[in-house]
């Protein structure tokens, strides 16, 4: 879980920023980035920018010599105006409109995904200036998001999409998958790499030579309950890849991993309200803001009041914590044990980098979390 700032630091902050505030150490992500990429020698590691497409964040990578991996026009120019170079990047959605492959064509990032037929048109009239990946669906019910229900080519049909894009005259550099989101087990990365390779070689056999494997993101990471440390989680994994393509060029699509440790959440107490036996707590962020990732990402943070770190709690009662919307969805905890706590009392949240600002909104004209970077 992520180290906590100190809480005389949270309290100068939000004194000075105001609340809902997130703070930013890029100091995490470089650390993250750099405990994967120890984890997965030789692999080429492109930062997803889904989870947390923050300029710091992209410029703490670029000093790591990190690569990245967009997906939107709108990626493209968060990594454009940091000066990152075209060459580390890749896009990375399957489905596109042409505008997408010229925009990001214009910047120089040449690297394209498809999973079907309809797609490869769409390359026709830039196939001298396009590398494609074909991406493969493995499907993952362990998975808290199973990222190959909406996107990937059916394995049995990987060979024939294969061959149908090399002979409109295409070049395929080689294949991608993504395991699944927050994936506790390993296996299916394993069995992913295992059917890739008997790809590689049916394609060798007809003519095609393929020289790159991308094995997406979904490493995880711990919220509430630990998980595997990065290192075990990938041995198997690294052992796979240097067994089986030992001179493939090899990239991964971590975002998850590098962002979500980095940011912490402080909040404060708008109300407080019993109901039904229950204190109620209304907060100055909620499900439309910056926990959005509880609806959208499946995901629970952790959370506790900062007079709590302090060693000020006092006795318990269950609880239920709501955010500041008028829609009753916007309840964030239901029967939490809690302090009694006052209007104005600050609560924070780690592991808030993931999937939290990126897809907050204004819902209500509750203004999103401001983000501030502490290091």
């Amino acid at each position: 879980m992520q180290h906590l700032p100190d809480p005389a630091r949270i309290r100068a902050l939000a004194a000075e920023h105001g609340t809902p505030l997130l703070l930013l150490s890029t100091q995490t992500v470089r650390s993250q980035y750099r405990q994967l990429r120890q984890s997965l020698p030789g692999v080429h590691l492109h930062y997803a920018l889904k989870p947390l497409p923050h300029p710091e964040v992209v410029k703490a990578l670029m000093a790591e010599d990190g690569y990245f991996d967009l997906a939107t026009n709108g990626e493209v120019d968060v990594v454009r105006a940091c000066g990152v170079d075209p060459a580390r990047c890749i896009q990375t959605h399957p489905i596109k409109r042409d505008g997408d492959i010229r925009y990001c064509l214009e910047y120089g990032c040449r690297t394209f995904v498809f999973d079907n037929p309809a797609e490869l048109p769409k390359f026709l009239p830039y196939k001298d200036q396009v590398e494609l990946l074909m991406r493969l669906s493995f499907r993952n019910k362990e998975a808290q998001c199973d990222l190959s229900m909406k996107f990937g080519v059916q394995p049995q049909d990987g060979l024939a999409l294969l061959k149908q894009a090399v002979g409109m005259g295409l070049t395929v550099r080689g294949l991608s998958f993504h395991a699944g989101s927050q994936l506790l087990n390993n296996f299916k990365y394993v069995e992913a790499i295992g059917f890739c390779r008997q790809l590689f070689n049916l394609a060798a056999l007809d003519g095609i030579r393929l020289d790159t494997l991308d094995i997406g993101g979904g490493f995880p990471v711990g919220y509430i309950e630990p998980v595997m440390p990065i290192n075990y989680y990938c041995h198997p994994i690294a052992g796979e890849l240097e067994r089986l393509f030992p001179s493939v060029r090899l990239l991964a699509e971590p975002g998850r991993f590098v962002s979500a440790p980095s940011m912490t959440l402080v909040a404060s107490v708008m109300g407080k309200s019993e109901r039904q036996g229950r204190m109620w707590y209304y907060l100055d962020d909620g499900l439309y803001g910056s926990y959005s990732g509880k609806l959208y990402d499946h995901c629970d943070y952790p959370f506790m009041p900062l007079k709590k770190l302090e060693g000020h709690g006092g006795a318990e009662r269950l609880s239920v914590v709501a955010g500041p919307t008028c829609d009753s969805i916007d309840v964030v905890y239901q029967d939490i044990s809690l302090p009694e706590l006052e209007c104005g009392d600050l609560v924070v949240s780690p592991m808030m980098g993931a999937y939290t600002s990126a897809s907050a909104t204004d819902f209500n004209f509750f203004p999103r979390a401001k983000i501030v970077t502490i290091d």
